[in-house]
């Protein structure tokens, strides 16, 4: 059975991935946000003004959306601290079996073979659960952000006379060069944040630098 490497990192991880799941695996972009909203893309002719947005970043760089993954952190801080526990209780387990292993009876060695089995399933099926409710909890929340984003965009657009917008953030996307002022994320993310009135989030705090060996203060 393969468990992560060390569990604090793969908590690390999904904190420093969460924002990316919700971006990334969502696999969302104007196109699919245009089709629920029944809109049908508009042939570009020799006079459609055109822009192009990288829709996933815009999303993804909304104070609104910011706020939602910070508090799907803290929502799953706790499961993530109960399986640092169980990580660490296998450890001291397995130390304990190799450091008195010559010491136990067959049965005392089997049963702590049998607990730390146990508890590596209970932790790998954890883990897994958690990924899996991270990645819906957070797509769900692209969804929900990306469709008010959208709604954002389309205004803006048909204010500022574009008849085509163009998503840089597909995968397969026609965009190959663009002039600085024909991207309008950074529009649409301003105008959105502008309307929601929701602040931007507050940096967290540097954590103080180690003492140097010695150092009175």
């Amino acid at each position: 059975m393969r468990l992560p490497r060390k569990l604090k990192e793969f908590a690390k991880s999904m904190k420093r991935m969460l924002c990316l799941v919700c971006v990334l695996a969502s696999g969302l972009g104007v196109n699919a946000f245009a089709q629920a909203a029944s809109v049908k893309p508009v042939p570009a002719t020799g006079t459609t003004k055109v822009a192009v947005i990288n829709f996933q970043e815009a999303v993804a760089q909304t104070n609104e959306f910011q706020r939602d993954v910070a508090d799907l952190r803290k929502k799953y801080d706790p499961r993530e601290q109960t399986l640092q526990q169980l990580n660490d209780k296998i450890d001291a387990l397995k130390k304990q079996l190799q450091s008195s292993g010559a010491t136990l009876t067959d049965a005392e060695r089997q049963a702590k073979m049998t607990e730390i089995d146990n508890d590596s399933k209970n932790l790998q099926r954890g883990v897994e659960d958690l990924k899996n409710d991270e990645q819906s909890d957070g797509q769900e929340t692209f969804q929900q952000v990306g469709q008010k984003v959208f709604n954002t965009m389309s205004t803006y657009a048909k204010a500022h006379g574009f008849g085509l917008i163009l998503d840089a953030s597909q995968q397969n996307s026609p965009v190959l060069w663009l002039t600085p002022g024909a991207d309008i994320t950074a529009d649409v993310v301003a105008a959105y944040n502008a309307a929601s009135g929701i602040p931007a989030p507050v940096p967290s705090a540097p954590a103080p630098a180690p003492k140097a060996p010695g150092a009175t203060h």
